[in-house]
């Protein structure tokens, strides 16, 4: 019987507090409920932008992931684009080349037009201390033949000395077994040039005439003696002339009008 009195006297007192906080809280004026409002506010404000922050950089990271991707999209088509570009690079090179070997073909037979010749390129040089013989990519399916002279468009190559069906060996003016019944331009005196081991682009000049006038720069051109070489044809310059206490063991050094270094493109005369 006491506990529901005592029950029932806590109801009442809990009812009164309630009616009482609701009273006070209606009667609360506007400038209380601002300063309330402000002091959650000073609470709540940094939590909010807080929370905002954390959400745009969560966004930012994911636009920085999406970037990334493209990024990389974008990096392999370039790769792709730029192995295009090189290949197409490389097939302009090659046509380059083909053209300016046509010229060279083109510009040589207008130079040589006199003679009916083979066009070939060298594929091969067969050089030591005792050999200068290269190799051409045309034989007798050519028409080549051996003894037949080699040259370019700055002058005298050589001779072919055998031949395949597809291609052919032409010793070259600077093998030192070879000899070129040569012409002094300016005096008409003959000589004979010969390969020189001392040098890849020269030769020596031996059997010089006694009274020969020799100066340097002067053109050595092929004599037509011999058979094999036609008359005309040059051969190179005088670069040095060599005195000897016996003039008849005299010699000039002759820089050879072609480079045999860089040599690529030949006539080989009919």
């Amino acid at each position: 019987m006491y506990r529901k009195n005592t029950t029932g006297i806590i109801g009442i007192i809990v009812t009164i507090i309630i009616l009482i906080l609701v009273v006070i809280f209606s009667n609360i004026n506007n400038n209380n409920l601002s300063y309330i409002e402000s002091a959650v506010s000073t609470v709540v404000m940094p939590i909010q932008s807080g929370l905002a922050y954390l959400k745009n950089k969560i966004a930012g990271n994911t636009s920085f992931f999406t970037d990334m991707e493209t990024l990389k999209k974008e990096n392999e088509e370039l790769k792709q684009k730029n192995t295009e570009l090189e290949q197409s690079l490389r097939e302009l090179e090659m046509i380059k080349a083909e053209n300016a070997e046509l010229r060279e073909y083109s510009a040589m037979m207008d130079q040589y037009s006199e003679y009916e010749t083979i066009p070939a390129n060298v594929i091969n040089k067969d050089i030591s201390n005792y050999s200068r013989v290269f190799v051409l990519n045309a034989g007798t399916k050519h028409g080549v033949q051996e003894e037949m002279a080699v040259i370019s468009e700055s002058g005298l190559v050589g001779h072919i000395i055998s031949v395949t069906e597809n291609t052919s060996k032409v010793q070259t003016i600077i093998d030192p077994a070879s000899s070129v019944s040569s012409t002094i331009s300016t005096s008409r005196d003959g000589i004979v040039c010969k390969g020189d081991l001392e040098g890849s682009n020269q030769l020596r000049a031996t059997y010089i005439p006694t009274d020969a006038n020799l100066l340097q720069g002067d053109r050595i051109e092929t004599s037509g003696m011999g058979g094999i070489y036609p008359k005309g044809i040059l051969v190179g310059t005088i670069k040095e002339i060599k005195n000897t206490q016996n003039i008849t063991d005299r010699y000039a050094i002759i820089e050879t009008a072609v480079d045999f270094d860089k040599l690529e493109t030949v006539l080989i005369i009919k």
